[in-house]
């Protein structure tokens, strides 16, 4: 009887080892298969070195001065050194406290989430992604309406891409390279564009609330916009203010005061075509980019592209006299020359044609500038019907 005891017990014994310990073998297959890229494509190292990402290329001045540039996503990257020691503070202390502690994944705080979150029902307990996954996911784009199990494989892939990351690069560079990576919303891809958007300043200028406004940004950055919604990102900036004070980042003074710092969003304006200096020049320079790329060959064999590939493009112009001119020319055109035109044209029936041209040729002027406007030109080749380009 107690020999057939013991046989049971070691039996019961052998089989919950082997259901112990399948689920961490399976894992660990599985991890294998996506590392090795059986389960899929996996970035190399000299992938993950290069990111497919677009770079706006910049146009800076004789003076050193950047003017503007030329985009599809307006990014620029940064180095670390480049970026407010607040501005770090405030990403650690709200995306990742345990940065410096993990190798890409943080397993503790995983099971953090899986106990507060979907086991206790606390939605507030926050995410268990590292700021290595994020960049991760960040670099190399999601399938479109994934299913469980492939979510389930892009997360593992995204574990093994951090963990690749934090071999190959430094803590200081993973962080640089993420904020290069998010899109704030606002035409601003990449930290460097959103402290110019958002604060006419740049990375390594941002004070703490400025900071805190941009980090608080990352968990959604419409929903958080401090211009659409500044009731949302004022409290968004309380919750990041406190993760600083919490993991002793500021003092509960500084706590104290910042958060009832206003928020000033006065020099938030949208980088375009349209904003900066010399945008005349800079369309005509454009142009002439444009050819002179179609002769320039990068060493993959491409031609360069200037909204793709992050050029440096230095002119003769001096911002100071260029700024100078600008205002002269604003002033010239407001205070003289448009009074001067209204006034000469006053009272005049067809204005701003003569008094001896006629109605009927005012009309034929007209439809010849409209005829010969790009626009139409372009909606006549898309077969866009007369009536509607008229009322367009």
């Amino acid at each position: 009887m107690s020999k057939k005891i013991t046989t049971d017990k070691r039996f019961f014994l052998k089989w919950f080892w082997i259901l112990f310990a399948f689920p961490f073998a399976f894992m660990f297959l599985l991890l294998f298969l996506i590392s090795v890229g059986l389960m899929g494509f996996m970035p190399s190292f000299k992938e993950l070195e290069n990111p497919q990402s677009n770079l706006a290329s910049e146009i800076y001045s004789a003076d050193g001065v950047m003017l503007g540039t030329y985009y599809i996503h307006n990014r620029s990257n940064v180095r670390f050194e480049d970026l407010s020691p607040h501005l770090v503070n405030a990403l650690v202390a709200t995306e990742d406290v345990r940065f410096e502690n993990h190798s890409g994944v943080d397993v503790r705080s995983m099971f953090r989430v899986i106990v507060k979150n979907v086991l206790g029902g606390n939605r507030s307990a926050g995410g268990g992604s590292t700021i290595s996954q994020q960049l991760a996911k960040n670099l190399f784009d999601r399938p479109e309406n994934p299913n469980i199990f492939k979510m389930v494989i892009v997360k593992l892939k995204e574990w093994v891409t951090a963990a690749k990351l934090e071999r190959n690069y430094t803590k200081n560079e993973i962080i640089a390279m993420y904020l290069n990576t998010v899109d704030f919303g606002s035409h601003a891809f990449g930290i460097k564009s959103a402290a110019k958007t958002y604060f006419n300043t740049s990375p390594d200028s941002l004070k703490i609330e400025e900071a805190a406004i941009l980090v608080g940004m990352l968990k959604a950055p419409s929903w958080f916009n401090p211009v659409r919604n500044p009731e949302r990102a004022i409290n968004r900036r309380e919750v990041v203010l406190n993760q600083m004070r919490r993991y002793g980042y500021i003092t509960n003074e500084m706590y104290d005061s910042i958060r009832n710092v206003p928020l000033d969003m006065s020099r938030f304006r949208v980088q375009d075509q349209n904003s900066g200096l010399a945008t005349y020049f800079r369309e005509s320079l454009r142009l002439n980019l444009i050819e002179w790329c179609k002769t320039k060959i990068k060493p993959d064999g491409e031609p360069y592209n200037i909204y793709k590939d992050g050029l440096k493009i230095y002119t003769t112009i001096d911002s100071r006299m260029q700024k100078y001119a600008e205002e002269a020319v604003d002033e010239h055109m407001g205070k003289d020359l448009q009074p001067a035109f209204f006034n000469h044209w006053k009272g005049h029936k067809n204005a701003p044609f003569g008094h001896d041209v006629s109605q009927k040729d005012i009309t034929r002027l007209m439809e010849l500038s409209m005829k010969r406007s790009e626009r139409y030109i372009r909606l006549k080749k898309a077969d866009v019907p007369e009536d509607m380009i008229r009322k367009i």
